[in-house]
């Protein structure tokens, strides 16, 4: 455990707690808040390849999903030929249906290790942790624009994160004409549209307002992602029509 311990604290809390602080000294007026937010691009630029790959496999999945169910009635008696089956469709429409859960997979240990960061890396016997190259700040104001407190919680963030994982969510979802309203899959799509948005407002409502930034402006890049690939999609495909 104490190994796990320490590659979690060397591999991510330690390298974000640093990079936040470097931007911190270097950004105007040592604004915590714009600090946070060049920090998510940098890590959302890094993490650009995989998300593109998985929204793109997430919105065709959702598309396919009629084709996918007549798949697994026809073979629904013989799972060996079902999943093989179907794993041929995935191959010839050139989806892998595992690529949408690697983002999530990422993105969990860095929000858990921000979270700690928030929690015990601004009090100054933690600044110990900085690297020699990184200067040690006398006091980190953890204001955003001088007006919120990301140190606490922010019922005005944690909203806002809530409302752009709805927009996102929606945008993932299915359309109306390759969405079968019986089908089961299509329920629990629909159903997870809107308790995502609630998960995401309830943890936001009691965490520090850094994490909730976080979110905001992850998400919000994540809309924009997924605007382009639903673009490229439905051009690909009136262009085949």
């Amino acid at each position: 455990m104490n190994f796990i311990f320490t590659i979690f604290h060397e591999v991510l809390y330690r390298p974000l707690f640093n990079g936040l602080v470097f931007l911190y000294n270097v950004v105007p007026y040592h604004d915590f808040g714009i600090a946070i937010i060049l920090l998510t691009l940098i890590i959302r630029f890094i993490l650009y390849p995989l998300n593109q790959k998985a929204l793109k496999s997430q919105k065709a999945l959702s598309e396919l999903q009629p084709q996918i169910k007549e798949i697994q009635s026809k073979y629904k008696a013989d799972r060996v030929k079902q999943s093989q089956a179907l794993m041929d469709f995935y191959k010839t429409k050139g989806i892998n249906p595992a690529s949408g859960c690697l983002p999530l997979l990422v993105q969990l240990p860095v929000l858990i290790a921000l979270y700690q960061v928030f929690l015990n890396g601004l009090k100054p016997e933690s600044l110990k942790s900085l690297y020699y190259f990184v200067s040690r700040p006398e006091l980190i104001n953890t204001k955003f624009l001088g007006l919120i407190d990301l140190s606490q919680s922010n019922y005005g963030l944690a909203i806002l994160a809530g409302a752009l994982t709805f927009v996102q969510s929606k945008m993932m979802a299915p359309s109306t004409k390759s969405a079968n309203p019986g089908d089961f899959s299509t329920m629990m799509s629909r159903q997870m549209t809107y308790l995502m948005p609630i998960i995401t407002l309830i943890i936001a409502w009691k965490l520090p307002a850094g994490l909730a930034l976080y979110w905001v402006v992850i998400t919000l890049f994540g809309v924009v992602q997924q605007y382009f690939v639903n673009k490229k999609i439905n051009e690909s495909r009136i262009a085949k029509n």
